[in-house]
């Protein structure tokens, strides 16, 4: 087992455990910093797949911005004390059972049955994860659908200004 395997199984089992910390935390400020090592741990998984790109676009945009993003709105909430609710009990707990005893099924089927041989990179892998080989196919075999997608933005940006401004001038009014 290579160097590169055993740092995936790592950062998947990672991966795992603080996708499930972040769903059971009743805190929430725990549950974003619980999505933060996720999103890490996500960084770590893209890095052992070559694709150097993508993992530095995961740390800037969704473990700095969004995660920022999330914890100024969790703040701003000030959220409290969750009051437990009486009354009768729901079916959620027997079907979480039920869906993660499946789950476990599944897995375990998978790591018992026989490898398919295909457990290697591509020979170019470390080729195609870089920014200058992604730009370059963005820039030349891509250029049309990239160009489309950023009228398209546009155009949304200047629906959301008309959009905002008229509601504005509307209950100025």
């Amino acid at each position: 087992m290579s160097l590169q395997s055993i740092l995936f199984a790592i950062f998947a089992i990672g991966a795992v455990a603080s996708a499930v910390f972040t769903i059971t935390r009743k805190n929430p400020v725990a549950s974003a910093m619980s999505l933060v090592a996720h999103f890490f741990m996500l960084t770590g998984l893209y890095l052992t797949l070559q694709a150097q790109f993508v993992a530095a676009v995961q740390v800037v945009v969704y473990a700095g911005a969004i995660m920022v993003l999330v914890v100024f709105v969790i703040m701003l909430l000030n959220v409290g004390r969750e009051v437990k609710a009486e009354g009768p009990r729901s079916l959620r707990p027997t079907l979480a059972m039920l869906v993660a005893g499946m789950l476990v099924v599944m897995v375990s089927s998978v790591i018992i049955s026989h490898p398919t041989g295909k457990n290697e990179l591509a020979k170019n892998a470390a080729d195609i994860g870089t920014t200058a080989s992604i730009g370059n196919v963005l820039f030349t075999q891509y250029l049309f659908p990239f160009e489309a997608v950023s009228l398209l933005l546009l155009a949304a940006l200047i629906g959301a200004v008309i959009l905002a401004k008229r509601h504005v001038s509307e209950t100025q009014s």
